[in-house]
């Protein structure tokens, strides 16, 4: 086993804000705040080349790409080396590798699920050992080789997931990788959710399914009482999100096939009564009395199910449900989310010494 092990997130050099990317910059910091003697961590940014982007970008002009043809090419990559995240998302301490030239005998890369076709080029041909982060598995088709694909997820060490959802799609998808499978979980900070006061305000992030929410917002507002108000949290830093979200009362969900659905749970821990949509991966938390499902698509449904909640007119109804919240609390508390990433090093530290 080497001295020391490198474990390197590839992610790509993107200042938007991703709920996947905040989740790896967290990871990578726990790695090095533990101060293993034989364990650190680095972020590896890339992007593509000029040349790269300039062929892509004629070919999609002169409808020279495959329709069904995407993802990214290996020999068009290049390190980011200036890329700084955005600090309105991203305040985690981050070492970065700024090239890569990877050691097969220490360094340990774990690629997001968008970049798993990328790992027969940078690792498999290299003997770099290596981990795929399937964050959603509806995000799984970075290319359009299935067949590269199947490698990839073959020759990994194991298989990172977050969600319930994720474990059952791969296991589906590729029933001999089982026993590769570790789920691990995040961890919501509760001191960032404290309630001081509730306002009558329902509140929505449009990211995703922009064209249901617009319609939504049609329905209620034809309906609401005067003194409720609908408030977008569109392009907001972190405080201001959580201000918003502890204000509110209703949170209103349009999570579109997602890995896992971040923000539903923390407005659920923020004292709102969550309505809408599961995305599929929240179907592990989303449970009564927090959360209230509504099949995707059926906006008159929603309407009728927030305009229900509203008239019953529950002004203390987030004390009433402290326990529900306590309990999610205490499942992704920081002290879960560590020890979980202890059994991935493990899992890491015993690849070495096969």
């Amino acid at each position: 086993m080497p001295t020391k092990i490198n474990v390197i997130y590839l992610l790509p050099a993107n200042k938007k804000p991703a709920g996947g990317s905040k989740l790896i910059y967290e990871h990578s910091e726990i790695i090095n705040n533990l101060k293993l003697d034989q364990i650190s961590s680095q972020i590896l940014n890339i992007k593509k080349n000029k040349i790269g982007k300039i062929f892509n970008s004629l070919k999609k002009k002169l409808n020279l790409l495959e329709k069904n043809k995407f993802g990214w090419n290996a020999n068009d990559l290049i390190v980011d080396k200036n890329f700084i995240p955005s600090k309105k998302w991203i305040k985690n301490k981050i070492s970065k590798k700024k090239d890569m030239n990877f050691n097969p005998n220490s360094d340990f890369l774990i690629l997001p699920e968008i970049m798993a076709h990328l790992a027969e080029d940078i690792c498999i041909n290299k003997k770099i050992k290596y981990a795929i982060f399937t964050m959603g598995a509806y995000a799984m088709n970075s290319c359009s080789d299935h067949d590269k694909l199947k490698k990839c997820y073959s020759n990994a060490e194991f298989i990172l997931t977050i969600s319930d959802d994720t474990n059952n799609c791969l296991t589906h998808i590729f029933p001999n990788l089982k026993r590769k499978i570790l789920k691990i979980i995040l961890s919501i900070d509760s001191s960032k959710l404290k309630i001081k006061k509730k306002e009558n305000l329902i509140t929505y992030m449009p990211r995703k399914l922009g064209s249901d929410s617009h319609i939504l917002s049609f329905f209620l507002k034809q309906n609401l009482p005067s003194n409720w108000k609908i408030l977008s949290l569109n392009d907001l830093n972190e405080e201001e999100l959580f201000k918003y979200l502890t204000l509110s009362k209703i949170f209103l969900s349009f999570s579109d096939l997602e890995g896992f659905g971040l923000p539903p749970l923390e407005a659920a821990l923020a004292g709102n009564k969550v309505i809408g949509y599961t995305g599929e991966g929240g179907k592990e938390y989303w449970k009564n009395p927090l959360f209230q499902e509504v099949p995707k698509g059926n906006i008159l449904e929603f309407s009728k199910q927030v305009l229900s909640f509203i008239k019953k007119n529950d002004q203390y109804w987030y004390k009433k449900v402290n326990r529900y919240r306590y309990k999610l609390f205490t499942t992704y508390s920081k002290k879960n989310e560590i020890t979980y990433i202890k059994k991935m090093l493990k899992k890491i530290t015993c690849s070495f010494s096969k």
